[in-house]
């Protein structure tokens, strides 16, 4: 038995450098341990415990079981414009009818998400519906290995990824959760609304009422969504955006995108395929597809969704998924919906 013992010292001592690296010496660090303790009054030895064994790899390896095969490359045409790789991407698989079902399910806190911080549901739906596959996938990535190996190691935002780590750290302490434990992105992103660790300080709330904020639970993250809309200025009642027309078949002249906005009034022979009630300025958002541009009015609410991720395509990927969830919520729970909750946002 000493024997065997000996034996699995041995190949533990040989084998843990392969799976882990001693971060508690590198002097940048021990400057990160210093503040955490001058700053927040974190334990070192706790912390230095921590960076003595980072994983090496921080991505979680699935059982074989939950791999699913990849389906055959079809070999029929298939556009290659910017936006319709981008919709492939992001709107392909993330179905409406489960977006549907998740809004029935979550029913409530929606509704009361809505009426608290004025985002239909159908937006937050959309949101967790891209960021997680609807809680399906909250990611693969050991969030503490992860954010240490990026703001440590390499090229690249040493500083933005030490305030996250920071924040990830400070989160843990309030929330009672093991720092090795938590999963998220590659780059360290939380939970089913896919929150940074400085976004979840400053927008997650605790909307189940269990006195913790998980932004890995369902009710969290809807509330949490909300909050992010309506702290960065959502309007209530106000619409996302519609399709315009205008001549020709790429559009030209005058600059596109989330920064630049414009009075309608003045956008020559540019009109609503549908009626638009919203008199403020509009931007112009240009999908570039591989024959044409599609080519839409964005409201300002289509401005607060690219503070979630800041690309127009993202913003129009959450839109039309949000108006597709919505319309299949209908058609299967029509009777079911309060009316004052889809007045909005055609």
């Amino acid at each position: 038995m000493h024997y065997i013992k000996k034996i699995v010292l041995i190949l533990s001592i040989l084998y843990t450098p392969l799976l882990a690296i001693d971060y508690s010496q590198k002097s940048a660090v021990q400057s990160f341990i210093k503040m955490m303790h001058q700053e927040f009054n974190y334990n070192q030895a706790y912390l230095n415990r921590l960076f003595k064994n980072v994983r090496k790899d921080p991505k979680i390896t699935l059982p074989s079981k939950n791999l699913t095969k990849s389906k055959p490359l079809s070999k029929e045409h298939r556009p290659q414009g910017s936006w319709e790789i981008y919709a492939r991407m992001h709107l392909e698989h993330n179905q409406s009818d489960l977006g549907a079902a998740f809004m029935e399910k979550y029913k409530e806190p929606l509704e009361r998400a809505y009426q608290e911080y004025g985002v239909p549901p159908e937006y937050i739906t959309a949101i967790i519906g891209i960021e997680s596959y609807y809680g399906k996938n909250r990611g693969l990535y050991y969030v503490f290995d992860t954010l240490t190996h990026l703001a440590f190691d390499g090229k690249g935002r040493h500083k933005f990824y030490r305030h996250e780590l920071q924040e990830f750290l400070r989160m843990c302490y309030r929330e009672g959760v093991e720092p090795r434990s938590i999963k998220g992105s590659r780059s360290g992103a939380i939970g089913m609304a896919q929150f940074m660790p400085s976004n979840y300080t400053h927008y997650a709330v605790d909307f189940d009422h269990d006195k913790k904020i998980r932004i890995s639970q369902p009710i969290d993250a809807i509330g949490s969504i909300a909050n992010y809309f309506k702290k960065n200025g959502w309007k209530k009642g106000e619409p996302v955006g519609t399709r315009v027309r205008y001549e020709g078949n790429r559009f030209y002249g005058l600059k596109t995108g989330y920064r630049y906005r414009y009075h309608r009034k003045h956008l020559a022979n540019i009109y609503p395929r549908d009626s638009f009630d919203y008199q403020k300025k509009v931007m112009l958002i240009k999908l570039e597809r591989e024959k044409y541009d599609e080519l839409w009015y964005g409201a300002h609410n289509f401005y607060v969704i690219t503070r979630y991720n800041h690309s127009a395509y993202y913003a129009m990927a959450v839109h039309q998924l949000a108006q597709k969830i919505k319309q299949t919520y209908i058609a299967n729970y029509q009777s079911k919906i309060p009316d004052n909750l889809y007045a909005l946002n055609k």
